[in-house]
């Protein structure tokens, strides 16, 4: 039977990893080091996730737990914080942001007088008293620039509608989307170099709009399209070679006709 390992075990392991005598790699690394490990960790469990496999999920939130461990082991050494200020906080912030289970102004009674909406708005209004934020443009403000560009434009566009700054329909939303591919293509027509990259951000922009009155993910949407685009191709490939040929040595409609059977 393999030995179990506990959190302090991991901690010391961490700490001899890092120490005088340990591995040459994790000596070295920094907080600015480390940016693109924890990235491409969190998008590792979102694969687990998204392929139902708990097996590498368990195995992906250890890599996840080993870059907190990192970052918080580099913190120590520099006499920052330590793993036991990281939890401290959050748990703080847990209990503080719940009052409807722990106590608070309605306290743990008034459970059953409150839906997961309402349970979002008192976050985003604790969060926001909290960071001291008198306006909503604060609350624009204060998502990261590091997320990627359809989350943070949901998230931006959320909280302006929040603030009362939205459109009244889906309608509108569509509107806005057929406005911003016509500004796009009269820019193409005119050559204006200048405009056509703001005027194709607009179009994303707008088109992450109307994902939030679909009541659809932009993020998951675009994912799916992705993956459904690469599995036809997979299969269009897979075509080609029963004739063959390579996509390349096809004519231009070759391809076309194949798509059109594996779709």
């Amino acid at each position: 039977m393999e030995k179990k390992y506990n959190y302090d075990d991991f901690m010391s392991i961490i700490r001899q990893l890092r120490g005088e005598n340990g591995c040459p790699w994790d000596r070295v690394q920094t907080h600015e080091s480390l940016r693109n490990c924890l990235i491409e960790e969190a998008y590792e469990v979102i694969e687990a996730i998204n392929n139902k496999d708990t097996e590498n999920l368990c195995e992906e939130l250890g890599d996840i737990l080993l870059q907190v461990a990192l970052h918080t082991a580099i913190a120590e050494e520099q006499k920052e914080f330590g793993m036991e200020d990281v939890i401290s906080g959050i748990s703080r912030k847990m209990i503080r942001r719940h009052p409807h289970v722990f106590g608070g102004e309605n306290g743990a009674a008034g459970m059953d007088k409150i839906d997961s909406d309402t349970v979002i708005r008192n976050w985003d209004d604790i969060k926001k008293e909290e960071k001291n934020q008198k306006k909503a443009s604060e609350g624009l403000l204060s998502v990261p620039k590091a997320l990627p560009a359809n989350i943070r434009a949901e998230k931006v566009q959320k909280k302006a509608a929040k603030a009362g700054f939205d459109f009244d329909s889906y309608d509108q939303a569509f509107q806005k989307v057929y406005e911003a591919l016509k500004d796009l293509n009269l820019s193409k027509e005119n050559g204006d170099v200048s405009t056509i990259e703001e005027d194709f951000g607009s179009l994303l922009f707008s088109v992450v709009n109307l994902s939030r009155f679909l009541e659809l993910n932009a993020e998951n949407s675009l994912t799916n399209a992705t993956n459904k685009f690469i599995n036809r191709f997979v299969g269009i490939e897979r075509l080609a070679e029963l004739k063959s040929k390579s996509l390349s040595e096809m004519s231009n409609v070759e391809p076309d006709a194949l798509w059109g059977r594996v779709k």
